[in-house]
């Protein structure tokens, strides 16, 4: 992605593209771990609600907050509760729909002075971010996990 437009653009389209690709599967062929130690098909599915909830909140409390501070949390922890391995990926396709189209509509009619607006980094492995770098960061996240669930659906059998 080189421009603004791109990355809303991939954050826009991601829940039809992981519709597409999880499409007829089963749950058994949702939850089987074909390309292990790599997440399910499920678990990447729902990681990419659980982490875009976290990530637009972030964006809201960096626009209206005078200082944010990024917190740091456990991804492999999260996909290992029941919700985030659970064949049903439904609710989390439904959330990322409405989520993705909101934070595009959110990311389309920011300012200059709010891209450049910038949260205070977690620790020195998590440094300092602005808006417009933490948009590019999540619109790569949802390219990176749909090659994932691409990377599993060429694993499982014929």
């Amino acid at each position: 992605m080189q421009t603004r437009a791109e990355a809303i653009e991939a954050i826009r389209q991601l829940p039809a593209q992981l519709r597409e690709l999880a499409a007829g599967l089963s749950a058994e062929q949702l939850t089987t771990a074909y390309n292990a130690p790599e997440w399910t098909i499920a678990q990447n599915i729902h990681h990419l609600a659980d982490t875009h909830m976290v990530c637009i909140r972030r964006f809201k409390l960096i626009l209206t907050s005078p200082r944010f501070q990024f917190t740091a949390y456990d991804v492999n922890a999260i996909a290992e509760y029941p919700d985030a391995k659970d064949a049903d990926i439904e609710y989390s396709l439904k959330l990322l729909e409405g989520l993705q189209a909101r934070w595009a509509i959110l990311l389309e009619n920011l300012s200059e002075e709010e891209w450049a607006k910038v949260g205070i980094g977690s620790s020195p492995d998590r440094p300092d971010m602005n808006l417009e770098r933490l948009a590019f960061a999540y619109a790569q996240h949802g390219l990176n996990h749909l090659r994932q669930i691409q990377d599993v659906l060429d694993k499982m059998p014929a």
